[in-house]
C-alpha cells in the first residue's frame, strides 16, 4: 500500500503551443526547469508543478496524496515498482512499446521524462507537453531532485 511508503513524486508538466517553438519563447521553455525542490517536511505525497507558456513558464505548485501520481507505484519485496506514466490514446507520437517497470530500493530516485503532442480538433492549434516524474523511494530532503537521478527513463519522441 503506497500510504504507508515513504514516497514523493515530483510531476514537472510544462505545456506550449507552436509560438513556443523557436526563437525566445522556444529559449523561455527550455529553460523551465525539471526539478524543483520540495516543500518542507513532505514525507510521502505528489509535488505537482505546473508550467505554461501563457504564464511564461512560471511555477504554479501544489500538493496532493498518491492517489492519482499519473504513474503506476507498488511496493514489491521491499523495492518500489514505478511503471510507466500514463498517456493518452489522443496524444502523438504513438508509443506502441514502453520501457520496463523500473525498480528502486530505499534512498533511489528516478527522472522519468515524456512528451507529448495534441491535436487542435476543429481550432487546428496543437499543444505540446513534456511531464517528467521524479519519483524518490525512501525518506526525502528538500533538496533530493537537485542531484544526479539514481535512474533515468527518457521517453521523448520527436513531436514535428
Amino acid at each position: 500500500m503506497i500510504d504507508s511508503m515513504d514516497v514523493v513524486v515530483q510531476r514537472v508538466r510544462t505545456s506550449w503551443t507552436k509560438a513556443s517553438r523557436g526563437g525566445p519563447g522556444a529559449a523561455a521553455r527550455n529553460a523551465a526547469p525539471t526539478v524543483f525542490p520540495l516543500p518542507p517536511g513532505l514525507r510521502s505525497g505528489l509535488h505537482d508543478v505546473a508550467m505554461g507558456e501563457a504564464d511564461a513558464f512560471s511555477p504554479r505548485v501544489s500538493e496532493h496524496d498518491l492517489s492519482r501520481p499519473g504513474i503506476v507505484l507498488r511496493e514489491v519485496d521491499g523495492l518500489l515498482q514505478v511503471g510507466p506514466p500514463e498517456t493518452s490514446s489522443f496524444s502523438m507520437p504513438p508509443r506502441n512499446r514502453r520501457p520496463p517497470k523500473v525498480r528502486l530500493g530505499p534512498g533511489q530516485w528516478l527522472q522519468w521524462q515524456i512528451n507529448y503532442r495534441f491535436g487542435g480538433g476543429w481550432s487546428e492549434t496543437w499543444t505540446y507537453r513534456l511531464d517528467t516524474f521524479n519519483v524518490a523511494y525512501g525518506p526525502a530532503s528538500s533538496d533530493v531532485f537537485l542531484g544526479t537521478p539514481t535512474r533515468c527513463v527518457d521517453e521523448r519522441g520527436f513531436l514535428r
